[in-house]
């Protein structure tokens, strides 16, 4: 097993303090093997595996438990009259109908309790009753390109250049399972196929009823082809209309709403840096992980642009800045981040070849008189030499490195 130091750094911190530990994040992302290394280390404290309690929800084993009334039976048969302390590791227990009441039961009785799930929704919606100001939240994102390098240095492979393996990194995609082997990027498209169809069917078509199967992917085609690019629901619905299909702008809106819920989509608001304010429209979606592009779309070079951004911000999120798309007059900055009074302001580009294309990224900055970093992140190395006004071009993946 290859560790998530970072995620597990988190999580251990609160081994035995009162609060529910939660772990979120799209299917596959690596939560349940988190939970594997809680387990371990809990093992190493030296507690007794019998006081240990692993259960996933989605296995053939409790796939009958759905209701609060089966889970509270299970639970207190777990739980026992022994005075020992119990540690319960729940894997998406969001399947259960009231399992909020029982996992704050369990907190209530002592025992610790450590769960994931992959709906956001689900999770907050009960979050806000029982366990309100009793749990910690932990984000579990794909692999970004720091923790995939560990990921190929744990499996003892022989590194290339950061270029040649942020190529790799770039077509494959963050999702763990698939970077513990060498596997093609056929059997890659294979395996994210998989994840998205059981994130479709089961997370979405399942859970909210969709009756329109066709109608839903041809909206998360729209989407997928307009990474990091502003569109509105009704930009999808003009979409759909041309192609003679109708879907209420309403729809479209549950639409992006459920695919956020199930960490497939995340919107990026966009803040007037002039007037300091949100903007309400024309907002930006990166998805939760480039592959999921991959292996729908297919792949195209023309994607190159948008899924850069993508990487960017991903890699930012998972090192906990919060992100927005910065207006800048009528010009327009992919990403002003920010992470406990740190400040960032980030160009992303394939390439600073033209004299336009340097032009139009480093004037995005104009009039932005305060101290923080502001850089142009080009994917090509014999360009990061370009500065002007004292703002460097860095090449993306060593500065994706050097980003703690």
């Amino acid at each position: 097993m290859i560790k998530r130091k970072t995620y597990l750094s988190r999580v251990s911190a609160f081994i035995d303090a009162d609060l529910i530990k939660i772990l979120v994040g799209v299917r596959r992302s690596g939560k349940s093997s988190i939970l594997s290394e809680v387990e371990q280390i809990l093992l190493q404290r030296k507690i007794s595996k019998n006081n240990i309690v692993k259960l996933n929800f989605e296995s053939l084993d409790y796939l009958d438990i759905t209701k609060k009334s089966d889970f509270l039976a299970l639970a207190k048969t777990l739980l026992g009259k022994s005075k020992e302390k119990k540690y319960f590791l729940l894997d998406e227990v969001q399947r259960i109908e009231g399992w909020d009441e029982v996992v704050n039961g369990l907190r209530v009785a002592g025992a610790d309790v450590y769960i994931s799930g992959s709906n956001s929704k689900l999770l907050s919606r009960e979050l806000s009753t029982y366990l309100t100001g009793r749990f910690v939240n932990v984000h579990v994102y794909p692999l970004n390109f720091s923790e995939y390098l560990d990921f190929r240095r744990a499996r003892n492979v022989e590194l290339g250049t950061i270029s040649k393996e942020f190529e790799r990194f770039f077509e494959r995609g963050g999702f763990p399972a698939l970077h513990v082997a060498d596997y093609s990027l056929d059997e890659c498209d294979e395996y994210i196929r998989d994840v998205y169809s059981t994130i479709i069917l089961r997370d979405l078509v399942d859970r909210y009823k969709i009756r329109n199967i066709e109608l839903l992917n041809r909206v998360i085609k729209f989407i997928f082809d307009n990474i990091g690019n502003t569109f509105s629901a009704k930009s999808i619905a003009d979409f759909l209309k041309s192609e003679r299909r109708a879907l209420s702008v309403e729809t479209i809106y549950n639409y992006l709403k459920w695919l956020e819920d199930v960490f497939v989509l995340f919107r990026i608001p966009r803040t007037d840096l002039r007037g300091k304010e949100i903007l309400k429209f024309q907002e930006k979606f990166y998805l939760g992980d480039v592959g999921l592009l991959y292996a729908i779309n297919g792949r195209n070079s023309s994607y190159s642009s948008g899924l850069l951004e993508n990487i960017v911000f991903c890699d930012l999120v998972s090192k906990g800045f919060e992100v927005k798309v910065g207006k800048n007059d009528e010009k327009e900055i992919d990403f002003v981040a920010e992470r406990k009074g740190e400040k960032l302001y980030l160009q992303v580009c394939d390439s600073l070849r033209e004299a336009s294309t340097i032009d139009r990224e480093f004037s995005a900055f104009d009039g932005i008189e305060d101290n923080f970093p502001k850089y142009v992140l080009t994917n090509e190395k014999k360009n990061s030499s370009v500065s002007r006004n004292g703002i460097s071009a860095v090449y993306l993946p060593e500065f994706l490195l050097s980003l703690k």
